[in-house]
């Protein structure tokens, strides 16, 4: 029997639960009468105290990650990249198109990942470095696209991407 969560529980619970956003045409469920979180309390533990004002998240964050072993298998050439796409130097019109005709080929030839290289811009903010997951997670291409991971850093780091594809139905 599972035993009822104490107050303190409920709300670190709820702070994890903030940060959990539905995928892609999943609907949000409703609360139930008797969900409602505890008013914030003072902890006498540091690290469980209300963190400050939350930063807005990365857009990565919205997109569900490859698996951890799977990123790992990718990342030690357990699970070999298929293909590389190089977006340096495309307008992001250009480097979207670009992006959506090398998964659609990727996918249909069968390959499990693919290593999307975007570089860092600047000042480690660059356009494609921001719009690029954000294209992964359209939904015309929810069919493809498994997760998506930072790479590792021999495979370009933050200035790269590890994209997960769904198996091609068989048939």
């Amino acid at each position: 029997m599972k035993r009822p969560l104490r107050p303190e529980e409920r709300h670190i619970w709820g702070m994890v639960a903030a940060t959990v956003h539905p995928l892609p045409g999943k609907a949000t469920p409703t609360a139930q009468p008797g969900d409602a979180l505890p008013a914030p309390i003072s902890s006498p533990y540091p690290r469980l105290a209300a963190p400050p004002a939350a930063k807005a998240p990365k857009p990565r964050q919205s997109f569900e990650g490859i698996e951890p072993n799977r990123r790992h298998r990718i990342a030690k050439a357990r699970e070999e990249i298929g293909a590389r796409l190089d977006l340096h130097g495309l307008t992001q019109d250009g480097a979207r198109a670009k992006l959506e005709a090398f998964l659609q080929r990727a996918w249909s030839e069968g390959f499990r990942a693919v290593l999307v290289i975007t570089g860092k811009g600047v000042q480690g903010d660059g356009v494609l470095k921001r719009a690029t997951p954000e294209w992964l997670a359209a939904p015309h291409l929810a069919h493809i696209v498994a997760g998506i991971s930072d790479a590792a850093r021999h495979h370009g780091g933050e200035g790269a991407l590890y994209v997960a594809l769904k198996r091609k139905p068989r048939g």
